[in-house]
């Protein structure tokens, strides 16, 4: 067969999600998990961060050394790219040593090069452009507590980045109604957008950008937010420290949604800018459960593309 990658959700089915969902929730139960054979015995699985990682490089670490594999973590500053030796060649080695490779980088078309170069799977550990690896364990949360997802409302509030492009490929998937706000100059990609919304019409689903986030957040069953300065745009603070200054998700903003709100955030956080600490440490917070979920939902993808 030939091989596969995840380098975003849009060529992922709906039904496809939904095995991923179900077998992140049968890893969760780590006794019935460790009674079946391990996928990943006897296997090598790389981890090629070129940015900063807390969350990804320790969930999947532990995720292929649960599934019986072996995980070598690389720096890009470890490798000879730093040394000008192309992404082909660097690609076409490490695909005699590894069985797959996790890849969190800067620009999605050099994960897609990565791709095209290597013989062995690809899997997206965050680029600029889409983060599904952290979009399909924030399903498995919403899942969990709510015990569905079509139908429900999720208000993303922030920078049109690639959680908002990955919340609208998955959301649009599952039959959810997604709503971007953001502000004019911070608008996710109009192409995700469009191809989006129209995958959300044959699920039953919805996606919207609008500019007004009391709007968005009006009768939302789930809040959720970014930071609103991301690796790679630091120069960038003063700028958007002002644009995004009305899209902090606060008391005020999450008494707009539904009384059961679930208040979610991929962290890390910047407490007090993109989100008040009272709302982070509330009632309806669930952003802790997100992370946990990280680990059994790597367990599945790493099943599935590399086992």
């Amino acid at each position: 067969m030939p091989k596969r990658d995840l380098l975003s959700l849009a060529p992922i089915s709906t039904e496809e999600i939904e095995r991923l969902l179900g077998r992140a929730q049968f890893y969760k139960n780590r006794s019935r998990a460790a009674k079946e054979s391990l996928p990943l015995a006897g296997r090598s699985v790389g981890l090629l961060f070129e940015k900063s990682s807390t969350r990804t490089r320790v969930s999947f670490e532990v995720a292929v050394t649960r599934l019986g594999g072996h995980p070598i973590f690389l720096s890009f500053d470890d490798i000879q790219i730093k040394r000008g030796e192309t992404i082909g060649d660097t690609a076409r080695v490490l695909s005699g040593y590894l069985d797959g490779l996790v890849i969190r980088t800067y620009e999605q078309e050099k994960l897609e090069d990565w791709a095209r170069n290597a013989s062995i799977p690809i899997i997206n550990g965050l680029t600029d452009l889409h983060h599904p690896c952290q979009i399909l364990s924030d399903l498995l949360t919403i899942l969990e507590k709510r015990g569905k997802l079509k139908g429900l409302k999720l208000a993303y509030i922030g920078d049109g980045n690639n959680i908002a492009h990955s919340l609208m490929e998955g959301g649009a998937k599952v039959g959810m109604k997604v709503v971007i706000a953001c502000p004019k100059k911070f608008m996710p990609d109009v192409g995700i957008v469009k191809e989006t919304q129209s995958v959300a019409r044959k699920s039953g689903g919805k996606i919207e950008v609008i500019h007004d986030p009391i709007q968005a957040a009006a009768g939302a069953d789930i809040l959720y937010t970014d930071v609103w300065v991301s690796m790679g745009q630091e120069t960038e603070k003063r700028i958007r420290a002002r644009q995004f200054k009305p899209y902090q998700i606060n008391s005020k903003l999450a008494a707009q949604a539904a009384p059961d709100v679930l208040i979610m955030h991929c962290l890390p956080a910047h407490r007090g800018e993109e989100i008040t600490a009272e709302v982070m440490e509330g009632p309806r917070s669930v952003i802790f459960d997100q992370a946990d979920n990280r680990l059994p939902m790597q367990e599945a993808i790493l099943e599935r593309w590399v086992g």
